[in-house]
């Protein structure tokens, strides 16, 4: 296991080098995604701004819905900016990748199958943030620089700029090593030998 400092957005290079149990501090810019807006995304069909596409070239998709307050100039400020399970995001995985560009996602709990394939094919990884870490987070976003898609706040897209965010673990790599699987084996051979017992 090992630790990088890597800078956002990703290269080939960065994803290739990550093994499941190293842990990762990014620098640079993440997206902020959730339920609503990947739902307009795919299942609407609804396109993403133009200047937006570009960016998402080698991005990290961060799964949260940000508590944030306006200011008069429009602009937002950060008040908490915590992260959500992925789970039920699992289904968008393969768009972002695939269609824009999106190297990782950060989340909680991990991706169905179909994310993980995903991760594999497409050369991705997917990062857990530790739960309960809301408040930490928050002050490792330096700022949030932009955002799309207001109405459908806060599950808006959020473009944050962070510094030392992390340290998040590598839990999903594109070599298609993944450590929810191989805890739920422990788990369930462990159970096995205890029921035996009884």
């Amino acid at each position: 296991m090992a630790h990088y400092r890597l800078k956002a957005p990703l290269t080939d290079n960065d994803i290739s080098q990550l093994y499941a149990g190293d842990t990762v501090t990014i620098d640079g810019i993440i997206f902020g995604i959730r339920d609503a807006n990947l739902i307009r995304l795919f299942d609407k069909k609804v396109d993403l701004p133009e200047d937006l596409k570009p960016q998402l070239k080698g991005a990290i998709g961060l799964h949260t819905a940000p508590g944030v307050k306006k200011q008069e100039d429009g602009t937002y400020e950060k008040v908490s900016i915590g992260t959500t399970t992925s789970y039920r995001m699992d289904r968008f995985t393969r768009g972002l990748m695939e269609e824009y560009g999106v190297k990782v996602i950060v989340g909680k709990g991990g991706l169905l199958e179909d994310g993980c394939q995903a991760l594999v094919e497409l050369k991705g990884c997917y990062f857990t943030i530790l739960g309960g870490a809301a408040a930490l987070e928050t002050t490792q976003v330096e700022k949030i620089e932009d955002v799309w898609w207001e109405d459908l706040m806060p599950e808006a897209i959020w473009k944050f700029r962070v510094k030392d965010f992390g340290p998040l673990i590598v839990s999903i790599d594109s070599h298609g090593n993944n450590k929810y699987k191989n805890v739920k084996k422990i788990a369930r051979k462990n159970l096995d030998e205890i029921l035996n017992k009884i």
